[in-house]
């Protein structure tokens, strides 16, 4: 079934304007579409990268600053040490009555009003003094919780805090403050310096602006979100406020901690960058949608595709042009190829471009009328060989031949030379099947030659010593083909004329083949010779056109013809002679072998 479908989707299966079509789509559009995508893709995943990269940067850079402005409220709760009234307060024991408890509280948090409520201090919300059973607080604005009764925070229990401020969230002190500011608590253990005491702990409640600050330079389109929380994915800061003091479970999944990484999530796509402070191990998190970092590009791409969309209908129009043009005259041209077929080779091709279809019809043309000349040549060819088989088959049961030949059989008969009669009747028998048999127009040369030697020999025993031949051949010619019928002609003009004036008649036929992949037949005769008028005449004869017919009729000139309608003017026959001393008739045809006509 696969193999069905892809045979079906082969190129070789559409008609030639589809094929340009779908190579111009090939060649032009996918190729486009693609570049178009990588470079998008290349572009997106470059402002990824770069963003990436940028943002964890000013992410630590954020981070150390907002450590540079805790430990800067870390040195707030110092100042206590720089009143002589607060710090021998918190010396004292207990009080024996309410009212020195009133005056010392309003002496503390008239201090902590001063000194940590001030215009300099507008982020600190309250100072909340803890000290052996007493609480001094100082707020800003109103607050709930922190209530000491549930012993959260017991009264002058010493927090060991190692002199370190520490930081408390809201969830962790159960407070909150009048319209739900978003707060941290700095703790800070009161140490007496002369006898290494402690003397209480100072909680002071810092508003979280100065984190909202810091993070609103990295972000000022307020595209990305970004909150700060501890390892544990506890939230301490957060644009919605309803998230502070929650949990963020995904930090868990997070697969760093100081760097940026992609969401997987394809409807939502985010760019994550985090970094982690080392002190505080505080985790600050920017997260910013893939689709705000590449707006620009996204615009960039639409643009282009449109762009893109309009060339491609546009070179369409033209591919389909181009297409037409092309095809328009290969279908004419097809349309007389089928005239061609039918048989009909009169025929003009109104095709005259200088492209290659023009080529290609100027060569149909010139084609149609090489097969018509070819035709009215084959045409001619035919005629040649039926002739030659005729002329073969004349001279086979020629009334004089047959009576001389079975003449002599009857005479081996009377003298009772049953093997020469076996012979001579086998001989003659094979001569007229040679002759009978014209399926083949070219045959072997080793059958050409034994019908030749059966012809000499049937004459030889009909004149016995008065003819003698001699047949040189090599193992060479094994394998070689001839025409049919170009040798007997010649032997019968050697016989015909050399026994009417010679007494003994010698014949010689050698086959030669030559360096330049020709083969040449050459018979000689010691016969009278041709007088040199006559031989001109006779060479004059056989350079004529092969085509015109002769009224020599079959002979020579007919042999002659053949070959150079079948191979070409630089075959044929040539006759050298000289009056008195013979003839020789050289027979040239090319080189060629069995295995290679049958694949012509």
């Amino acid at each position: 079934m696969i193999s069905k479908i892809m045979e079906a989707l082969q190129l070789k299966h559409f008609r030639l304007k589809t094929k340009l079509i779908i190579t111009y789509i090939l060649l032009t559009v996918i190729p486009m579409a693609i570049l178009g995508y990588i470079t998008y893709y290349q572009n997106t995943k470059a402002i990824e990268e770069e963003v990436g990269e940028y943002v964890p940067r000013l992410l630590k850079q954020a981070n150390k600053n907002i450590e540079n402005e805790i430990n800067e409220l870390g040195n707030l709760p110092n100042l206590i040490y720089n009143s002589s009234d607060v710090m021998a307060i918190l010396r004292t024991n207990p009080y024996a009555d309410r009212s020195s408890l009133l005056e010392d509280q309003f002496t503390i948090e008239s201090f902590l009003s001063r000194t940590y409520l001030g215009s300099n201090n507008n982020n600190i919300l309250g100072a909340f003094l803890l000290s052996k059973n007493r609480s001094f607080i100082s707020t800003r604005v109103s607050y709930e919780g922190f209530n000491f009764s549930d012993h959260t925070f017991p009264y002058g229990e010493a927090h060991d805090l190692g002199g370190d401020t520490k930081i408390l969230l809201p969830s962790q002190a159960n407070l909150s403050f009048e319209g739900n500011p978003p707060y941290m608590l700095l703790v800070k253990d009161i140490v007496d310096l002369d006898n290494r005491k402690n003397l209480g702990t100072l909680f002071l409640a810092v508003k979280l602006t100065f984190i909202e600050e810091i993070l609103e330079d990295l972000d000022e389109e307020d595209k990305a979100t970004m909150w700060l929380m501890d390892s544990q994915g506890q939230i301490i800061y957060h644009p919605d406020q309803n998230k502070i003091g929650s949990y963020f479970e995904e930090v868990h999944d997070y697969p760093l901690f100081n760097g940026s990484f992609r969401t997987n999530n394809d409807q939502d796509r985010t760019l994550i960058s985090i970094n982690q402070s080392e002190k505080q191990e505080w985790i600050l998190v920017h997260s910013i949608p893939i689709t705000y970092l590449t707006e620009r590009t996204d615009v960039v791409k639409t643009v282009a595709i449109i762009i893109f969309i309009i060339l491609m209908i546009f070179t369409t129009i033209i591919s389909i042009g181009v297409a037409w043009s092309v095809t328009k005259p290969i279908n004419i041209l097809g349309k007389i190829m089928k005239d061609v077929e039918r048989g009909n080779l009169d025929v003009e091709i109104p095709i005259h471009s200088k492209d290659e279809v023009g080529i290609l019809a100027t060569i149909f043309q010139s084609m149609i009328r090489r097969i018509r000349e070819l035709i009215k040549k084959n045409y001619h060819i035919e005629l040649r060989q039926k002739d030659a088989e005729l002329y073969a088959l004349q001279s086979q049961i020629n009334p004089h031949f047959m009576y001389n030949t079975l003449e002599t059989i009857g005479a081996a008969i009377e003298d009772g030379e049953s093997d020469l009669v076996v012979d001579m009747v086998a001989i003659l028998g094979r001569m007229l099947r040679y002759s009978l048999s014209n399926k083949e127009k070219i045959v072997p040369i080793t059958e050409e030659i034994l019908h030749i030697e059966d012809y000499l020999t049937l004459q030889k025993f009909r004149f016995e010593e008065r003819i003698s031949f001699q047949i040189h051949q090599n193992k060479e010619q094994k394998g070689y083909l001839t025409p049919k019928f170009i040798l007997q002609p010649i032997i019968e003009n050697s016989i015909k004329y050399g026994m009417q004036k010679r007494k003994s008649l010698q014949l010689e036929i050698q086959v030669i083949h030559k360096e330049d992949s020709s083969i040449l037949f050459v018979i000689k005769d010691n016969g009278p010779g041709i007088e040199s008028k006559k031989l001109i005449e006779l060479n004059q004869l056989l350079e004529k056109n092969p085509i015109i017919n002769r009224d020599s009729g079959f002979g020579i000139t007919n042999v002659h013809a053949r070959i150079v309608m079948m191979y070409g003017s630089e075959y044929g026959i040539t006759i050298e002679s000289k009056v008195d001393e013979g003839t020789a008739v050289t027979i040239r045809i090319p080189q060629k072998i069995k295995m290679q006509e049958n694949g012509e």
